[in-house]
């Protein structure tokens, strides 16, 4: 290990770190973020009547479906299993809030798998609305709250 980084041998090369030895535990993970949209197109997605369809169910699913795959787009990410997603998504006054929780009984945390999520869903809304509002732009992006595993709670202040 270089300087604590888990991910760095001591050679300097990235790797993925070895989490045989250590104890399966619930761990969980609530990410956050933010899409700032204009008032036509929230009007939009909170009426239902976006062209493309309904733009927070398909953004649900695709968080969901992120979180699924983050071992597959995280090059040093473990491939767990997630005993659960979920994905909320709210209109809120400049755009939609997102909030991914996610939970495994596993040997590594699911904080990327929620920020997955986040992101994903992110993205599915912009596409199905770029082409009324090009604009449009993800922020805020974040772990909340980690729990489990050697290290415990986490929560941001």
């Amino acid at each position: 290990m270089s300087d604590g980084l888990t991910h760095i041998n001591d050679k300097g090369e990235a790797h993925m770190v070895d989490v045989s030895d250590r104890a399966t535990t619930v761990r969980t993970a609530t990410a956050s973020g933010k899409v700032i949209l204009s008032k036509e197109v929230l009007a939009l997605i909170a009426n239902g009547t976006a062209p493309k369809g309904d733009v927070l169910a398909t953004a649900r699913i695709a968080g969901i479906m992120g979180a699924k795959k983050t071992p597959e787009l995280i090059p040093l990410c473990h491939p767990i299993a997630l005993s659960n997603v979920s994905v909320d998504l709210e209109v809120v006054a400049d755009g939609v809030r997102i909030v991914a929780k996610v939970k495994t009984a596993d040997r590594t945390g699911v904080e990327m798998e929620a920020l997955t999520a986040v992101s994903i869903a992110s993205l599915t809304i912009i596409d199905m609305v770029k082409a009324l509002d090009p604009a449009a732009t993800i922020i805020d992006v974040r772990v909340d709250e980690k729990d489990g595993g050697r290290n415990g709670l986490w929560q941001r202040q």
